[in-house]
C-alpha cells in the first residue's frame, strides 16, 4: 500500500511530460500554429502535487492530481492480470489520465474566454 505526496515536478521537467504530448507539440510548433491554444507546459503549470494510491491486494493504481486553484482531478488504472502489475507502469497510466481531465477542463475555460471576447 502506498500513498505519498510528491512536488510536482514543474514546467522545466520535460520529463514529466508525456512523450505523446512532446511530439503532437513539436507538429504544432513545426506548422506555426500560434493561435490561442494549450500547451504541455500550460498543464504542467497548472499542477501543483500529486498523490497515489494502490488498494491492498489489487492491481488499482489512483493518481490524484492537485491544481493550483485548489481542484482535484484523479486518474487511475488497473492490470487485468495481477502477474502483469507493475507499479511504475501503473502510475504512469493514472497520471497520464488524469492529465487527459485537465486537458478537457483547461480546453473548455480558454474556449470561453475566446467566445466571451468575441461578442
Amino acid at each position: 500500500m502506498e500513498n505519498e505526496n510528491t512536488p510536482y515536478p514543474g514546467v522545466s521537467d520535460q520529463a514529466s511530460i508525456p512523450e505523446d504530448e512532446k511530439k503532437i507539440e513539436a507538429a504544432i510548433q513545426a506548422k506555426g500554429l500560434n493561435a490561442p491554444r494549450l500547451s504541455p507546459t500550460h498543464i504542467n503549470e497548472q499542477i501543483v502535487s500529486e498523490a497515489y494510491f494502490t488498494f491492498p491486494g489489487t492491481t488499482l493504481t489512483v493518481c490524484c492530481l492537485t491544481l493550483r486553484n485548489g481542484f482535484q482531478v484523479v486518474g487511475e488504472s488497473a492490470a487485468a492480470s495481477i502477474e502483469n502489475f507493475d507499479e511504475v507502469i501503473g502510475k504512469r497510466i493514472a497520471k497520464d489520465k488524469a492529465r487527459d481531465k485537465i486537458w478537457q477542463l483547461e480546453g473548455y475555460l480558454l474556449r470561453e474566454q475566446l467566445w466571451s471576447k468575441s461578442k
